[in-house]
């Protein structure tokens, strides 16, 4: 059963049930204050009844013979003529003992106040009075008791009716939401991902719909990046094997002894596969947090220090400039210094890479503000720029400015998603900024501990 039946199924039971109560206890309560106002009304000329008719029931030997010959006085009537009363016998199934008054005994018994009497527990007569008031108190007594019903009835049902509609509507309005959402996880159990459902409402049902659609986006950007890795990792494995093929099929067709220098294409090949699936297994390592990091307490400008001659030569080589810029106190902070060299190596190798001849390369290290907590690397080149579009996406597996795709100008596209990943896990953060054709800065910010 769907939710919306539940639903209104348990509001509608609740209604018809309150319903119910609610009439019972009215029509309780409205009988019991018409019959106590009827039975206080005439009790002491039924109580006086009910003695004589049992004094002479005991006077007698337990018999009612001759009781017609009874005196009767009332307290309270003067005009016994006014008042008619009954005695009527179990055994004679309502045959009148005696009857007086001028209206017969089942009017009496429809408009009179009866009274059984009890001789040693058992029962022994009914006793039926009768007079115009009582009556017209029970034509009343019954008028209103039948109209309250009819009312009640009418009433209670309109009620019920109307209610079970409101709670039709308000169970289908309720569910609405739900049901928008059971369709968008049919459609993305279905394949469809991406797949987005329309919120609403700002409550649970609200938090819901965005926790899918956040989860049904995830889901499109995952399957659009395992199928982009997919078809990169195939495109970075087919250049080095199909250059290693090439050059093994034409020393195959040669037919004679292969001098070693002509083996040396081959091996840089492999050295870059060797590369290729090292840099995957590091990264897949970061990404899941389970890559192993020995922490110390590093000095960071010295760190750097180290990075730029590793990176002088090829600087030289173009005739670039790579300065360091240090503030006079920076704090030491506890990273894993192979890691975080791996880092500021990529930048710093990236930077003289896409930097013309003759430019400079800054590297500048500060504490942030005293509420950041942080600690400011900052690698700036004098290159040609980034497009402001392609800065979100150079962290991406693979990601290379060059549309061309060549690799004589540039990596294998990992060096960047591994230093994102390797500074997550030392609680930090790592951005780019650029200006096209002036400069490209990327900064990396350290927890200061």
């Amino acid at each position: 059963m769907s939710v919306r039946r539940k639903l209104f199924f348990t509001i509608a039971s609740f209604i018809v049930g309150m319903g119910i109560v609610y009439g019972l206890m009215t029509q309780f309560v409205i009988a019991g204050i018409l019959k106590g106002v009827l039975d206080d009304d005439r009790s002491p000329q039924v109580d006086a009844l009910s003695q004589m008719f049992l004094d002479y029931y005991a006077q007698h030997g337990e018999s009612w013979t001759g009781v017609e010959q009874l005196e009767v006085k009332l307290p309270g009537v003067e005009h016994l003529e006014d008042v008619g009363y009954a005695l009527l016998t179990k055994d004679t199934e309502g045959t009148p003992l005696i009857k007086t008054g001028y209206v017969d005994v089942e009017q009496m018994l429809g408009l009179g106040i009866r009274k059984k009497l009890k001789w040693e527990g058992k029962t022994i007569a009914t006793l039926v009075y009768y007079d115009a008031e009582v009556a017209k108190s029970a034509k009343l007594h019954y008028g209103i008791r039948g109209s309250g019903i009819f009312i009640l009835l009418v009433g209670m049902i309109l009620f019920v009716i109307l209610s079970l509609w409101v709670a039709f509507l308000l169970s289908k309005r309720l569910t609405a939401p739900l049901r928008s959402l059971i369709t968008g996880i049919d459609r993305l159990g279905q394949g469809e991902l991406g797949v987005q459902v329309p919120v609403v409402t700002k409550d649970e049902y609200g938090t819901v719909a965005n926790a899918f659609n956040l989860m049904s986006t995830q889901l499109a950007q995952a399957e659009k990046v395992r199928k982009n890795l997919s078809a990169d990792v195939a495109h970075e494995l087919r250049t080095p094997l199909t250059i290693i093929r090439g050059k093994l099929d034409q020393l195959q067709q040669e037919g004679r002894l292969i001098e070693p220098e002509r083996l040396l294409s081959l091996q840089d090949e492999c050295i870059r596969l060797t590369k290729l699936v090292d840099d995957l297994h590091q990264l897949s390592l970061a990404e899941a947090k389970k890559l192993h990091l020995e922490k110390k307490w590093t000095s960071i400008p010295e760190l750097l220090e180290r990075c730029i001659e590793r990176v002088k030569l090829d600087a030289e080589h173009k005739f670039i400039t790579v300065t360091l810029l240090s503030a006079p106190t920076v704090p030491l902070v506890e990273v894993d210094p192979n890691r975080m060299m791996q880092v500021f190596l990529n930048l710093l190798v990236n930077a003289v890479r896409y930097t013309p001849v003759g430019g400079k390369v800054q590297v500048r290290v500060e504490a942030g503000a005293a509420d950041t907590g942080k600690l400011l690397i900052q690698v700036s080149d004098t290159g040609d720029g980034i497009d402001a579009d392609q800065l979100p996406l150079l962290f991406n597996r693979f990601y290379r400015t060059d549309e061309a795709r060549t690799r004589n100008n540039g990596g294998m596209g990992l060096g960047l998603a591994i230093s994102q990943e390797l500074v997550r896990l030392h609680e930090g953060s790592i951005e780019a900024s650029s200006v096209r054709g002036k400069r490209t800065t990327f900064t990396v910010k350290l927890p200061i501990s």
